[in-house]
């Protein structure tokens, strides 16, 4: 490289961090919860939730398909029957009761730790997607840089506390190894929490062996520092692939979501409270087994809510029902005393639209009121979760940074001095120069930058930008502004040689590293 290309490229750095600097990208702490719940269920009735899912439970069984799970089950006195559990409500009251009810989420940068759990909930951009809408607003297949994209994003946007894992599938690279990839991503390009990858054992594995070169392995063993994800096979069913990266997880005493998958009235009862019953003694049945595996390990109610079309069968997302549901398992997360997940900003729109923000805006509100603790999918979800959009996924964060100010509840710091503004000014004055404002204006209401609210014929002289292009515009932007969070050399390092050692041992091929 030439010196004055070398010259150029310490410039653009030099502007980007001066760009940066003008910018607030400090992330929100954890949203402390000050608004009242919403419960729509009695006592009475959560109690009749429990009763039947603990019924369900002891009668009907959970099947675990895999021979360690079920030899666990055996030593902790369960009534295992071929590979159906039967689970006595003692025992699973039992177990469930050394579930830590709050914990400390801790990042490679000590200033991003986050209290969880009880009133505290954080915010989780959406993972999985195999296709993107990209820059340029085309729906195609990611790439690693891709991905390595919306881990910066993720950092720059202050109401996302964690960079997650796959937001997007990189094609470029062989499944078998991805995971790989996607783990150091995540570390690399943000300092704050991040998912761990649950695709095998062996894959899950290979990313706690990555943190333990992160964050050191005895720190591992006290200090959560990254989260998995363990699907079920609705109806209550928990297969050897899933239970296998539970115990991973378990093992270092890493937190893990136990996630029955609901399609409301396919795979649950056609109706909203006997699919909380199922759902409810499916969570329980998983969150169970994590204190087999290892008392006293974290654990989070979790789940993924979606109903049935029975027009098509398609994937329901932003319906009422949906709604009801996340309150009533807020309820019954309460009442045994665990932290618990839901998603946020789902839809089924196709484009960033209409459809995809009125149904973000519904699935978000219920789960600000529910009183959820880990609010995953909280940015760029559309086409129920077939994509990711860059445009949306910065629309999405700035929905939650507005919706961690209303969830904060009413700030009455400045009571005292803002009534006494009203003697100042009097009737028929008005507050803009008053000192008060002048001090508080910047936070007294949030402003929202996505959001066009100007007069029409202003947004006219300007162009006539609607919200997707504003939005494209601001990716761009934050990701020129972007600078990336120093990793020590020598950890940066030793993960790469990790990565170069593990892609020569594992076969790369499109299937699961379930062995090597």
């Amino acid at each position: 490289m030439s010196v004055d290309a070398v010259g150029t490229t310490r410039r653009g750095r030099g502007a980007r961090k001066a760009l940066r600097q003008t910018r607030d990208v400090t992330m929100l702490p954890a949203l402390k919860r000050g608004i009242p719940l919403m419960e729509p269920m009695s006592a009475e009735q959560v109690e009749k939730i429990d009763a039947a899912s603990m019924a369900i439970l002891e009668d009907v069984g959970v099947v675990f398909r895999d021979p360690i799970a079920l030899e666990d089950w055996r030593r902790a006195g369960a009534d295992v029957r071929g590979e159906t559990v039967h689970l006595d409500r003692g025992l699973v009251r039992e177990l469930i009761a050394s579930i830590p009810a709050t914990f400390t989420y801790h990042a490679r940068n000590p200033a991003h730790n986050l209290p969880f759990g009880k009133d505290h909930a954080i915010f989780v951009p959406m993972t999985g997607a195999p296709y993107l809408r990209d820059m340029n607003d085309e729906r195609r297949n990611p790439t690693l840089e891709d991905l390595a994209n919306f881990h910066k994003l993720s950092q720059m946007l202050p109401a996302m506390h964690s960079s997650a894992h796959h937001i997007v599938e990189p094609y470029d690279h062989p499944i078998s190894q991805r995971h790989l990839r996607i783990t150091y991503s995540s570390m690399k390009h943000s300092d704050k929490t991040f998912m761990g990858m649950t695709t095998s054992p062996r894959n899950a594995e290979d990313v706690l062996e990555m943190c333990a070169i992160l964050f050191g392995r005895e720190f591992m063993m006290t200090h959560p520092v990254v989260t998995g994800n363990c699907n079920g096979n609705s109806p209550l069913v928990w297969d050897e692939t899933m239970l296998g990266a539970m115990r991973a997880f378990a093992r270092y005493n890493q937190p893990v979501l136990c996630s029955p998958f609901v399609l409301g009235g396919a795979n649950t009862p056609a109706g909203v409270a006997p699919t909380v019953a199922q759902l409810n003694a499916e969570a329980l049945s998983a969150l169970a087994y994590t204190q087999v595996v290892q008392k006293g390990t974290p654990a989070i109610y979790g789940h993924y809510l979606s109903t049935v079309s029975m027009k098509s069968g398609a994937p329901m997302a932003g319906t009422p029902e949906i709604s009801l549901m996340n309150m009533m398992i807020g309820q019954m997360a309460r009442f045994y005393d665990v932290p618990w997940r839901t998603s946020n900003t789902l839809g089924g729109a196709k484009t960033f639209d209409a459809q995809a923000g009125y149904e973000s805006a519904s699935t978000m509100m219920a789960a600000l009121v529910s009183g959820a603790n880990y609010i995953w999918h909280s940015a760029g979800w559309n086409e129920a979760g077939m994509h990711c959009s860059m445009a949306k996924f910065v629309v999405d964060a700035e929905q939650c940074a507005m919706g961690h100010r209303m969830a904060s509840g009413i700030n009455w710091d400045d009571f005292d001095e803002a009534l006494q503004a009203v003697r100042d000014v009097g009737p028929g004055g008005h507050y803009l120069g008053h000192p008060h404002t002048l001090e508080n204006f910047q936070k007294a209401f949030f402003m929202p930058e996505m959001f066009d609210n100007n007069s029409i014929e202003q947004w006219q002289a300007e162009g006539a930008v609607e919200i997707n292009e504003r939005a494209l515009t601001r990716v761009r932007t934050l990701l020129d502004e972007y600078v990336e969070p120093t990793l020590d050399a020598g950890v940066n390092e030793a993960l790469l040689d990790y990565i170069a050692r593990r892609e020569r041992e594992i076969p790369a091929a499109d299937a699961l590293n379930q062995d090597q």
